[in-house]
């Protein structure tokens, strides 16, 4: 199985320790365009594919996104037929 079929399978988990780091791998792995938005960005983090637009903040101190992040995730790519 390829790693991206296993974070997929992972994130539809809805694991209470999904990292931003996979979250990233993931969306990658679907041809996301990746863009920090400047150098003030900060935390911010934007994801863009087409018209889909996805923006992430880092999670600090802690790695793993929040739960709301996980569920928003499944219902956009879901709704796309990404995943």
């Amino acid at each position: 199985m390829a790693k991206k079929d296993k974070l997929i399978r992972r994130l539809k988990s809805k694991p209470k320790d999904f990292t931003f780091a996979e979250m990233e791998a993931l969306l990658l792995s679907l041809n996301f365009n990746k863009s920090n938005k400047g150098r003030t960005s900060g935390s911010r983090v934007a994801f863009n594919l087409d018209n889909i637009d996805f923006e992430l903040h880092k999670p600090h101190p802690n790695k793993e996104l929040p739960e709301y992040i996980i569920n928003k995730a499944i219902r956009v790519l879901e709704s796309e037929g990404l995943i």
